[in-house]
């Protein structure tokens, strides 16, 4: 039995979605979430350190909230897809993601993660050092100053999240379209009444610290979950889509708060190997699966220094920084054996 075969076998019975489970997980994640929110507004007659703090709390509720609309995705949270497709709807509304559009570049990430040849939808903007090398001065400028944490953590949410994905992109279907024009109207409404009941300044202290939050947090999950130094890269011919799962997507070993506000994501190698298990059974499918213990690990402390990676060293197979990047550009081409010719 091949490898492929023999992991599918030892994930397979984690595939299946536990009605009881989900429920049970929208009870423990929406009513704290509301709560909190409210908690959060509450306190400004309080202290506003105090209202951070509740913000903050009510931020990571968002991420786990974004974590079952990922599910429903990928359509493993419920097994009527129906009910996925309704509940990813209203997640996405409270999450400010369009579902369709969401859920249809998330998909193509996943057919190709790893593939330098479906590079650019659903994943973040790569370049090798050849490709960096050959690149105009203004692409170079450009890609450097998206590289740049500050941009990426800190302006990413609100260019990401609060405007691009308010438009459909060019070419998306007619049910993606609407679906995007449902969520914004949504949005509108819901935010709205928010300013109708408590005012605009108020809506504003709570809702922005749980929104950028919330937004740079699940941008630095996605980016560390694929940029670690030892990652998995390989052109179409030589791509294999275990090998981009396992050894391409990270163990983000986190501490126990952590993992369960992120909904077990950092085990995005089995996610990566199978999005049909629902995140509340990912860390039984990781233990279940002897091999999987080979997965890259990372923790809080070694995933900051994902922040120094830029580019990919397509000979030598590893990320590397742009001064480490330019360097190598000048050096003579590698052999086979990974010696200068």
């Amino acid at each position: 039995m091949n490898q492929t075969k023999q992991l599918r076998k030892m994930i397979a019975p984690f595939e299946r979605n536990d009605k009881t489970a989900s429920v049970r997980q929208l009870l423990n994640t929406i009513p704290p979430f509301i709560l909190l929110w409210i908690a959060a507004y509450a306190s400004l007659q309080v202290s506003y350190a105090l209202t951070l703090l509740l913000s903050a709390l009510a931020a990571g509720f968002l991420i786990r909230s974004f974590i079952i609309f990922h599910d429903c995705c990928h359509g493993s949270f419920f097994r009527s897809r129906k009910a996925n497709d309704a509940l990813g709807t209203l997640l996405g509304i409270l999450t400010l993601f369009p579902y369709e559009q969401w859920k249809h570049s998330h998909n193509i990430h996943h057919a190709g993660s790893g593939n330098l040849e479906r590079r650019g939808t659903g994943d973040m903007w790569l370049l090798t050092v050849k490709e960096y090398k050959e690149a105009s001065a203004w692409t170079k400028l450009r890609y450097r100053i998206y590289r740049n944490p500050f941009v990426l953590f800190v302006i990413g949410p609100i260019a990401l999240i609060l405007i691009t994905y308010r438009f459909n992109e060019k070419g998306a279907r007619l049910k993606e379209r609407r679906n995007t024009w449902l969520t914004n109207a949504g949005i509108a409404v819901l935010y709205s009444l928010l300013i109708w009941a408590i005012g605009w300044q108020s809506f504003l202290l709570v809702q922005l610290p749980v929104f950028w939050i919330s937004g740079a947090a699940g941008i630095w999950l996605f980016y560390v979950q694929h940029q670690f130094e030892d990652s998995y890269f390989e052109h179409e011919e030589e791509w294999d889509y275990v090998k981009a799962a396992v050894e391409g997507s990270s163990f983000y070993k986190l501490p126990a708060l952590l993992q369960w506000l992120t909904g077990n994501i950092g085990y995005h190698h089995v996610h990566h190997l199978s999005p049909r298990v629902p995140n509340y059974h990912l860390q039984q499918a990781h233990e279940a699966a002897p091999p999987l213990e080979h997965a890259t690990t990372i923790t809080l402390l070694t995933s900051l220094k994902s922040l120094r990676f830029n580019l990919w060293d397509d000979e030598r197979r590893q990320f590397v920084t742009f001064r480490e990047g330019i360097r190598r550009a000048a050096e003579p081409p590698l052999r086979s054996t990974g010696r200068p010719a």
